[in-house]
């Protein structure tokens, strides 16, 4: 049996009708340029200062790059699905994007990750934390972020390319994700859905129930601490906590699907590829003295921070 008739399919985006579409394109463009310029800036003040040796801002910029590239992934197309009536996409374009959205987004997971572990390390046992998080240490948990999300990924096609589609062509969706491109196999996919929310939708549970516990034991290391140090670790601590409850609860939601869903679905998926890469640099810089003073050196020479 050949493996598939089709050879593009049809992206119906975030409205199924005409109503909106056109607002909802500016929204999305501009929601688009916002998370461009603000993970850029952060991106470029940690690699242009001395944050860049610190661990914490190490993995920081890291994550501002993979905030760009997964958001590139989808809102291109997201956007000119809302400006055209009919937005195609070819079936190995649409296995390119999904390749690259679970890519990226799996890179994000395990960076949060690594930047949980790099807060334990530094609260729960500063005499030790520039040995156990020296340079080295970070490049490793970096390349293993990036290799863990790759097999992660190439999984996922696997199990797309080895499905047949005969049609319908039509996905009911923004960008091409597995679930919903299983739901037009012309074959039956309960057992993948079952492997799909096994490996993804448990990992993600797994790992969020982990940096919750993680997050716990700090908090509790915290009490013993000095008032001066309980709030300057309570605000790094809080901006990460916050990324990963608007990163790890909708993706949760998506890939452990309650109920068949799909309308729902895509509003969990534009909050974890749109609306948390939108508040990430907020969240990572509002109440962040080291990095408002870095903004200062790199880019504004204390014209623009003179009243902060």
């Amino acid at each position: 049996m050949e493996k598939e008739n089709i050879t593009e399919f049809i992206l119906l985006g975030l409205f199924p009708g005409e109503n909106g579409k056109a607002a909802g394109s500016v929204l999305v463009s501009l929601c688009y340029l916002a998370i461009l310029s603000g993970n850029l800036l952060i991106l470029f003040t940690v690699r242009g200062s001395h944050l860049g040796e610190q661990p914490m801002y190490f993995f920081l910029s890291h994550l501002s790059f993979m905030d760009v590239c997964f958001t590139s992934t989808v809102a291109p197309k997201l956007i000119t699905g809302l400006l055209i009536q009919l937005n195609t996409i070819s079936y190995n374009g649409c296995l390119t994007q999904m390749f690259c959205a679970h890519f990226f987004g799996a890179t994000e997971i395990f960076i949060l990750v690594a930047m949980a572990y790099d807060r334990y390390v530094a609260i729960c046992r500063p005499l030790h934390y520039t040995v156990i998080m020296s340079r080295k240490v970070c490049c490793v948990l970096v390349m293993a972020s990036i290799t863990g999300a790759f097999i992660h990924s190439l999984m996922h096609v696997v199990i797309i390319i080895n499905v047949p589609f005969c049609g319908p062509n039509r996905i009911d969706h923004f960008f091409c994700d597995v679930f919903p491109l299983l739901k037009l196999a012309c074959t039956d996919t309960r057992l993948l859905v079952i492997i799909i929310i096994t490996t993804t939708g448990v990992l993600s549970i797994l790992t969020f129930v982990a940096l919750v516990i993680s997050y716990i034991i700090i908090l509790n290391t915290l009490r013993s601490h000095s008032a001066k140090s309980r709030r300057k670790a309570l605000s790094t601590c809080g901006s990460h906590i916050t990324v990963v409850f608007m990163f790890f609860l909708p993706l949760i939601f998506t890939y452990v699907p309650m109920a068949d869903s799909v309308s729902e679905d895509k509003v969990f998926a534009l909050f974890y590829t749109m609306i948390g890469p939108l508040f990430n640099p907020l969240i990572y810089t509002l109440r962040n003295t080291d990095m408002k003073n870095a903004m200062r050196k790199v880019w504004c020479q204390d014209k623009w921070f003179e009243g902060n």
